[in-house]
C-alpha cells in the first residue's frame, strides 16, 4: 500500500514516522518545509503538492487542525482529490464536525474515492510508542483495508459505524476526559490544603476505584505546575463547541461539560491558551 501523509505536527509527524519504519512506501507533504526535516534520513518522499502526493497514493493519512484545513487540502485547486485515483481511500485523522466527513464523503464519492473519520487520542507520547486510540467511522471493507496501516501507530482501532461515527465518539471521549481532568484538579487542590503527601494518597487512591490514565500520568506535574505535556486548552475548547453543537441537535444535556468548558475560557484569560488541558488546576490556586 502506498501512503501519503499531510500534517507533520507534534502528533501527525510521529505518526507519519511509525508508518515509515513499519515499511510502508510513504509520500509526504508539508506547508512548512522545517516540517519535513525530521524525514531527511528516512525512505519517505515527498511531493510538491498535495495532489502530487494523492497522485502517488493508494490511502491519504490527514492529520491537519482542523475543518476549514481539511477542507482546502481535500478540495482545493491542487487538493488531494484533483490527484487520487479512482479506489483511493482518504483517512481523517484531525478532530473535525461530523457534518464536514459527510460531506466530504459524498464529494469524494462522485470520483470513486472513499473517505474515513479516524480521529485518535492519546497525544505525541502515545503515538510515538504505537498506543494510540483510534475510532473509525465509514465503510467497513475501507476500514478493513487501512487498519494494518493504521495499526503501526495504534493499540486500538475500531470501526465504529458509517461516517462520521469516529468524530462522534471522539466527542464522547473529550466529554469524558474533561470532567475526569476537574475532578483530578479539585482532588489535588483539596490534598494539597490539608496538608497530606499528595504522593502517598495518589499512590494509595489509584489502586482503587479512582483509577484513571489522567491520575496516573498528570497527577505529578499538575502539583508542579507544569503543563506542557499535549493537548492545549484552545483545542479542547474547540472539540467542546462542536460537542455543544451536536447536543442541541441531538437533544444531549451536557451540564458538567459547560461548567468544565467555562473553566478552560478562565484559564484562556490568564494566557494559557497553549498549556495542555491538565492546567484547570492552575485555576483553582490561583483563586486561592
Amino acid at each position: 500500500m502506498d501512503v501519503g501523509f499531510i500534517g507533520l505536527g507534534s502528533q501527525g509527524g510521529p505518526m507519519a514516522r511509525r508508518i515509515v519504519e513499519a515499511g510502508f512506501p510513504t509520500t509526504l507533504w508539508a506547508r512548512r518545509p522545517a516540517s519535513l526535516e525530521p524525514f531527511a534520513d528516512t525512505a519517505a518522499k515527498v511531493a510538491g503538492s498535495p495532489a502530487e502526493l494523492a497522485a502517488a497514493s493508494d490511502l491519504v493519512c490527514l492529520c491537519v487542525v482542523g475543518d476549514a484545513d481539511v477542507e482546502e487540502v481535500v478540495t482545493g485547486d491542487n487538493g488531494i482529490l484533483a490527484g487520487l485515483k479512482p479506489g483511493g481511500v482518504i483517512a481523517i485523522h484531525s478532530t473535525v464536525h461530523p457534518k464536514t466527513c459527510h460531506e466530504l464523503a459524498e464529494r469524494a464519492a462522485a470520483q470513486a474515492v472513499s473517505v474515513i473519520d479516524a480521529p485518535v487520542s492519546g497525544g505525541a507520547p502515545a503515538v510515538a510508542e504505537g498506543r494510540l486510540l483510534v475510532m473509525v467511522g465509514g465503510d467497513e471493507e475501507d476500514f478493513r483495508n487501512a487498519k494494518p496501516l493504521i495499526e503501526s501507530y495504534a493499540r486500538a482501532v475500531n470501526l465504529i459505524g458509517p461516517a462520521g461515527s469516529g468524530q462522534l465518539t471522539k466527542m464522547v471521549n473529550q466529554i469524558c476526559i474533561g470532567g475526569l481532568i476537574e475532578a483530578l484538579a479539585e482532588a489535588l487542590h483539596f490534598a494539597k490544603a490539608a496538608k497530606l503527601d499528595v504522593a502517598k494518597v495518589i499512590d494509595t487512591i489509584s489502586k482503587g476505584a479512582a483509577q484513571s490514565w489522567q491520575m496516573e500520568n498528570r497527577w505529578k506535574t499538575m502539583i508542579e505546575g507544569k503543563f506542557d505535556f499535549g493537548f492545549a486548552v484552545d483545542w479542547v475548547r474547540k472539540d467542546f463547541a462542536m460537542c455543544f453543537e451536536e447536543a442541541r441537535r441531538n437533544g444531549a444535556r451536557l451540564p458538567v461539560t459547560a461548567i468544565v468548558d467555562q473553566f478552560y475560557a478562565d484559564i484562556q484569560e490568564m494566557g494559557g491558551g497553549r498549556w495542555d488541558t491538565s492546567s484547570l488546576i492552575a485555576l483553582l490556586e490561583h483563586r486561592r
